[in-house]
């Protein structure tokens, strides 16, 4: 189990970015007054574990441009490697230098932790909203898998709610094609969360081509989603015989014991007297909170 730090991320880039050591070769040209290193870019590389994977040619173009003219501003934060320098923060910058045909480019050298790195990456990005939902959701999954962080800990690192992170780890929940239309733009996080509620990937695909074919808002998705599962449900109810009413008062008494407790509505619903589904409700980020509270006590 990875040790949780008491000084989080969530008290900004620049509080783990001033953390760890700075080490750099004596053969290397160390600015006194900034205390950054120029680096041949072509030392440096990218991480491949860095959260982002996607950007923007026009962006990139603008940047370019931008360090032409100005040179650059921030400089990247780098690991030193066998025989090259891997990119920490500033992966964009370093692609807009090389646009701009920038021959070195400024660095500070740090020794970090497999986690800290991913961290740092992962903070940067959400800090400049440089991530699309799924991105940010692999990031989130890959520090609770990699390190064996709990979603709370991932929030505190991150300053967000743990609400937050489960809904955002929850998008990778969608067939393939829905997160790449997500990585596209085609298909807003708040669409792609409405297509949650469906359970079958193949209904989630032909849901989101709707939604782009036909411009659905997510109220009108929502209303669409609603009708395809009460069409499903009567259908299921056409096939199966109907419940013994024994078991209904039996379902309806544990329906309400479970009400009492976690102080929401609670609906069984059985698709033979052996197994079903149990569905919770709530009504805000807060509720959920309350009710993930009282399943972990």
């Amino acid at each position: 189990m990875a040790t949780k730090k008491k000084s989080g991320l969530g008290k900004g880039l620049d509080a783990l970015i001033g953390g760890g050591e700075t080490k750099v070769k004596p053969a290397e040209d160390k600015d006194a007054k900034t205390g950054y290193v120029e680096i041949d870019i072509n030392k440096v590389e990218p991480n491949r574990d860095q959260p982002r994977k996607n950007f923007e040619e026009d962006a990139l173009v603008e940047l370019s441009e931008s360090i032409k003219e100005h040179g650059i501003i921030e400089p990247l934060i780098v690991q030193k490697k066998d025989d090259y320098y891997m990119i920490i923060a500033g992966e964009r910058r370093w692609r807009a230098s090389k646009m701009a045909g920038i021959k070195t480019v400024p660095v500070v050298i740090k020794d970090y932790t497999d986690q800290e790195i991913l961290e740092v990456s992962l903070l940067e990005n959400l800090q400049r909203e440089d991530l699309n939902p799924i991105e940010e959701a692999m990031a989130y999954k890959q520090l609770i898998d990699n390190f064996n962080l709990k979603q709370d800990e991932v929030a505190e690192r991150v300053s967000k709610s743990r609400t937050v992170i489960t809904n955002s780890i929850r998008l990778l929940k969608l067939d393939e094609k829905v997160q790449q239309m997500v990585v596209d733009g085609t298909l807003s996080s708040g669409h792609a969360r409405t297509i949650l509620s469906l359970t079958d990937h193949e209904d989630q695909v032909r849901m989101a081509e709707r939604v782009m074919d036909e411009g659905l808002t997510v109220r009108d998705l929502e209303k669409e989603i609603k009708n395809l599962q009460k069409d499903s449900s009567e259908k299921n109810k056409e096939k199966k015989p109907g419940l013994d009413p024994k078991l209904k008062a039996v379902y309806s008494d544990i329906e309400e014991k479970m009400k009492q407790i976690l102080g929401t509505k609670v609906s069984i619903i059985p698709k033979d007297s052996n197994q079903g589904r149990i569905e919770i409700e709530y009504y805000n980020p807060d509720e959920l909170d309350m009710i993930v509270d009282k399943l972990q006590s």
